[in-house]
């Protein structure tokens, strides 16, 4: 068994990323014979709405600092501002389906991405299970069959949206930021569905530092990357699938030269569930994220 495992998670928030980055990642994936899980959001793209995160400290910094407008495009900066969010899920169904008939896992990210991402901590237990269940209907009318997994947007959870997913049945979720698949716990509740955090920081985390220049990111993670043990990396189909596909395409190429081996997170939970007596469980608590502006989930300490 070799000694480095990475897990791909790809997170696409957006219809250009869907339409654009999405493609481009599956051709890199498979030129290198990559298997990645990839998270869709499902519903109408509104990441104009986000801009009201301008308020948040640190948000204009890293706007600058990751070059946010380059990446996204003034149209998907404007969507759901100046005129209404385009649908990914009537538009791209048959890009989505055929990421899953080339063979990667597919997955839910939302239905709204910045509904979710900034308004779940208001939603009341129902107008979760509604957002959600906007998802998995929109899902399962794309793919024919009922979604296993997902992964929150903006790594954003809580008791009421982890409840959702036990009545659900998901396989697992990825919603938080940690080190080791385990089960989740809030406030002494413990949930059934399996956490597997993110392990490694993601590109636009480290983008436009000056403790990060753009050649020296690829040894900055291989340098995190942990033996014995599975790395979670998240990318994005709108910074690695498209502003730096060239910089991704090089990473992969010679992390497969390294004979690192590349799972999916379907791969990962099936390991981690045939032994649930040997998973932790964690509390799942509200934290922050170097290079991150706001609170995510965080895994925090066992529990029991």
């Amino acid at each position: 068994m070799p000694d480095i495992i990475v897990a791909i998670k790809v997170d696409v928030d957006t219809e250009r990323g869907t339409r654009l980055g999405v493609p481009a990642l599956a051709r890199v994936f498979e030129e290198l014979g990559i298997r990645a899980t990839f998270f869709f959001s499902l519903g109408p793209d509104n990441t104009g709405r986000a801009l009201r995160r301008i308020f948040r400290p640190g948000f204009l910094k890293k706007v600058r600092r990751t070059s946010v407008v380059g990446i996204y495009g003034v149209r998907t900066l404007l969507n759901g501002v100046l005129w209404p969010g385009p649908h990914i899920g009537q538009r791209h169904g048959t890009t989505l389906r055929a990421i899953r008939d080339a063979g990667h896992e597919v997955g839910i990210h939302c239905y709204d991405h910045v509904r979710w991402q900034d308004g779940l901590h208001r939603m009341s237990l129902d107008e979760v299970r509604r957002e959600f269940g906007r998802a998995r209907a929109e899902f399962a009318r794309i793919f024919g069959v009922p979604a296993a997994a997902a992964a929150a947007a903006g790594w954003q959870a809580n008791a009421q949206s982890l409840a959702v997913y036990d009545e659900a049945g998901l396989s697992y979720a990825s919603d938080a930021r940690g080190g080791t698949p385990f089960f989740p716990v809030v406030r002494g509740q413990r949930f059934r569905t399996l956490q597997i955090p993110t392990t490694l920081p993601t590109l636009d985390e480290l983008m436009g530092r000056p403790d990060f220049p753009r050649e020296q990111w690829a040894a900055h993670y291989f340098s995190l990357l942990r033996r014995n043990a599975v790395n979670v990396m998240t990318v994005h189909a709108e910074i690695e699938g498209m502003a730096h596909l060239d910089w991704f395409r090089e990473f992969l190429t010679r992390a497969v030269s390294m004979r690192i081996q590349f799972l999916t997170l379907a791969g990962v939970a099936q390991a981690a569930l045939a032994h649930p007596d040997q998973v932790p469980a964690s509390e799942l608590l509200p934290g922050e994220v170097d290079g991150r502006t706001g609170t995510l989930a965080i895994q925090g300490g066992a529990t029991g």
